[in-house]
């Protein structure tokens, strides 16, 4: 088939597949029952195998051409994509190499691959308009109810089904925007994040302790760092049998991925107000929701703002073990970060009530970056005590150069004598000297 004709094909196979899924949608819906996802694959498959039926006996009585394998292979998929996927967009993430794509209107793409590379491709689509009917297409269709993009509801934030998240803005930009980063699922352990080169083993086994222990842990880092998947592996530490209740804007953490380790769990997500200007769930109301779920564990997914009041109160109100991630450029700026984001609350607290709260709630802030490409666990502080405006805090593994994260100073000995009870072995940290362990 020529360029025109695979074209022509293409579009005539879509405006069916469309047409089909509609018809069938509608009668399935007449009963109370929605098609799945499943069905809704076999159903375009179905309509293509009838559509290039169809076309193999019209070229056999007009004596033209008939579509090979390839071409009946390749607009059958492009067909799908547009319909029931992302179109264009479904072959980068399919490839399982890219972690990240950029789009911004008719520009070409910007995508980052799993070695921390960046590489420009050709722009996806010829007009700012058919990037907003992707988008549009794509929030029409989300399982966790359809989402509005247009002037009114200039942003966009969604999970897709695969666990990738997208966010999109359109009409405060120059040029309608769209970013996708999808989520490495296969990397759901610690053991696994230790293979990768995240850490050590010393490392490895003492935060599977401080889990094990109940320890209060922040996860500290900059944007693509690895925040999520380290949480993520932190969490699949908690014992089968206590209950997670994870806050999230959008569902990235998988827990529901990890059913068979977490069977008692409920998934909280954040909403927007409607056009009405009603019904918004910010992330600080989620938050006290989750301690009316009888949590054993509340795990938050970005804290960012006026949700790290109620987040550090539940923490040093008896609900230990908890865990989040925070923007930051080292475990010490954590505490400055999280001192902002209380007063972002109004509670019209002084800097030393702050202060006092942030040590009686949080033990561990591990920080992860990434270099040269490698993601890397490069410092992990224990929060001792409070003095006025300065919280006392002990680093008890930091990264020099390009090696990872090392015993550093020793720890208190009421936390190694708790990380002992749950399997670790100090013997690293016994051996540092005293002098100047806290910093």
């Amino acid at each position: 088939m020529n360029a025109v004709d695979t074209s022509s094909a293409l579009q005539d196979l879509t405006a069916q597949i469309t047409t089909a899924l509609i018809d069938l949608r509608q009668q399935r819906r007449s009963t109370g029952n929605d098609l799945t996802s499943e069905e809704e694959l076999e159903t375009a498959r179905e309509t293509a195998r009838r559509f290039f039926d169809q076309r193999v006996t019209q070229s056999l009585l007009t004596g033209s051409d008939t579509p090979s394998f390839d071409d009946e292979t390749s607009i059958t998929k492009s067909a799908i994509d547009a319909v029931l996927g992302f179109g264009p967009l479904q072959r980068l993430l399919d490839d399982p190499a890219i972690t990240d794509i950029h789009v911004r209107g008719t520009a070409p793409v910007w995508v980052k691959h799993t070695d921390g590379s960046r590489h420009e491709i050709d722009p996806i689509v010829s007009t700012d308009d058919e990037l907003i009917r992707l988008v549009r297409n794509v929030a029409s269709r989300s399982r966790n109810g359809e989402r509005r993009f247009d002037a009114a509801s200039a942003e966009c934030n969604l999970c897709l089904d695969d666990g990738s998240r997208l966010f999109a803005v359109m009409d405060i930009s120059q040029q309608p925007s769209l970013v996708i980063r999808k989520h490495q699922f296969h990397l759901s352990s610690l053991e696994e994040l230790t293979r990768g080169g995240l850490m050590t083993s010393n490392v490895r086994n003492f935060l599977r302790a401080a889990v094990l222990a109940k320890r209060n842990i922040i996860v500290a880092g900059g944007t693509g760092s690895g925040k999520t998947t380290l949480l993520r592996a932190l969490m699949n530490e908690i014992p089968f049998h206590e209950r997670i209740i994870t806050i999230e804007d959008a569902f990235e953490l998988g827990l529901a991925r990890f059913s068979q380790l977490h069977p008692d769990h409920d998934a909280l997500q954040s909403r927007t107000a409607n056009i009405e200007g009603h019904g918004a769930i910010p992330l600080a109301d989620l938050t006290r929701m989750a301690l009316r779920m009888d949590p054993d564990r509340v795990v938050v997914g970005e804290v960012r703002g006026a949700e790290a009041f109620p987040m550090l109160m539940a923490m040093s109100q008896g609900n230990n073990g908890s865990m989040c991630t925070l923007h930051a450029d080292s475990t010490r700026s954590a505490f400055s970060k999280l001192a902002a984001y209380v007063s972002m609350a109004n509670t019209g607290l002084p800097i030393d009530v702050v202060n006092l709260l942030l040590a009686n709630a949080l033990h561990l802030v591990v920080h992860i970056e990434l270099v040269n490409g490698q993601r890397r666990i490069s410092s992990i502080r224990e929060v001792v005590d409070s003095d006025g405006s300065r919280i006392v805090s002990n680093e008890l593994f930091v990264a020099n150069g390009p090696s990872l994260a090392e015993a550093a100073y020793p720890m208190t000995s009421d936390l190694r004598d708790l990380l002992a009870t749950h399997g670790y072995d100090d013997a690293v940290n016994a051996t540092l000297q005293t002098a100047g362990a806290w910093r």
